[in-house]
């Protein structure tokens, strides 16, 4: 590791005095594990994680199944990510030609990876995918992933992530650059490539986290060293608009709604009980509101998703049978499920409509669902 890599001052004094080779990539190595990032061994001045055994080379396996890991051994790249320091002595005092990567997940890290390979523009229509860019707009002298990038923080009224400087930014040997960020709120960021047809952040503008590794700076490949850029030796917090960024391009798990269910009969009992008038209209949606309502008493579980597709799915009959005013129905909901999981809107969106769809189809008037 360079010894302008630094985050302490005793730090500092450490790798400026290191000297050799072996001893800047051990260094490294057992910088970022103190970091909290867990690291494995890349193949001597490439990108890509040392190879595996012999074994694990001829016999095709998970990674979870592997006997190598438990004995200490690097197969299968960053699902072998360590933080254990005598692991990494191990493995980079014997090996000090290894690289070193970070896997990202572990590391709670997401990584913008912006390129700078000299190549012809896509369609516009994958240039900010979701975005569409009209044929009016010239796009002269639109030739990599920092152009890209810059117009959608553009677009957005914020800083490019390249121009970032509160966070750790590295130079690659390519001309391109890793901005890293940490994931604060929980949820579990998917890794992409940004000049692929699938997942993609921008042309040019690849994502690492989860199911991926990013490479250390100060690592040298035979390509060149991933030099840090600016004073930040630390990733700030993912910025809130990249987050909505990554969310809008696919870059979740895909939530899956739960089938939906009837409500229990006591419940069932008191909506069907229900008169009409504006006093009742209240009534009833408390009645049907309230299990999604003591969701928020606890931070997690609950049954929440289960209870909002119920409740969902039950306002759905009431609405088709003329009971309830779809508008107020709809925002009630939502409202109360936000206010019990706040920051979870796109999930809960994804369940309204499941439930209300489903129950929009069978009215639930006093005497019963009918088909």
């Amino acid at each position: 590791m360079p010894a302008d890599l630094r985050v302490s001052s005793s730090d500092s004094r450490q790798l400026a005095s290191k000297s050799s080779v072996a001893e800047l990539s051990l260094a490294t190595a057992s910088w970022c594990a103190r970091q909290g990032w867990p690291v494995h061994p890349l193949a001597a001045g490439r990108k890509t994680p040392a190879a595996n055994c012999s074994n694990c080379r001829a016999q095709s396996h998970a990674p979870a199944d592997c006997l190598c890991l438990p004995a200490g051994l690097w197969c299968h790249g960053f699902h072998a990510a360590t933080l254990d320091q005598d692991r990494i002595q191990q493995w980079w005092g014997a090996h000090p030609q290894f690289g070193i990567g970070v896997s990202c997940g572990p590391a709670g890290l997401v990584v913008i990876d912006i390129d700078a390979h000299p190549a012809q523009p896509p369609a516009r229509d994958r240039i900010l995918p979701g975005i569409p860019i009209s044929d009016h707009i010239d796009l002269t002298g639109l030739a990599n992933g920092f152009h890209t990038l810059a117009v959608l923080a553009a677009l957005r009224g914020q800083t490019s992530p390249a121009d970032d400087e509160a966070t750790l930014r590295v130079r690659t040997p390519s001309n391109g650059m890793h901005v890293w960020y940490r994931a604060t709120d929980g949820r579990r960021w998917l890794s992409s490539v940004g000049s692929s047809t699938g997942r993609a952040l921008a042309w040019q503008v690849d994502v690492r986290a989860h199911g991926s590794y990013i490479i250390a700076p100060g690592t040298t490949t035979r390509s060149g060293t991933y030099t840090p850029i600016g004073d930040c030796r630390r990733p700030a917090p993912l910025p809130q608009w990249l987050a909505q960024e990554l969310e809008r391009t696919g870059h979740l798990p895909a939530q899956t709604s739960p089938a939906a269910r009837p409500v229990p009969p006591r419940a069932r009992q008191a909506i069907l009980s229900a008169g009409g008038g504006r006093g009742q209209t209240e009534q009833t949606l408390a009645t049907v509101l309230a299990p999604v309502q003591a969701c928020g008493q606890v931070e997690e579980g609950a049954g929440f998703s289960d209870a909002l597709n119920r409740a969902a799915y039950t306002l759905g009959g009431l609405i088709a049978a003329g009971r309830l005013p779809q508008a107020e129905a709809e925002q009630a909901l939502r409202d109360t499920a936000v206010t019990a999981r706040p920051g979870q809107d796109r999930r809960i969106d994804q369940i309204i409509r499941s439930g209300l769809a489903a129950g929009l189809k069978r009215p639930l008037y006093a005497s019963g669902r009918r088909p």
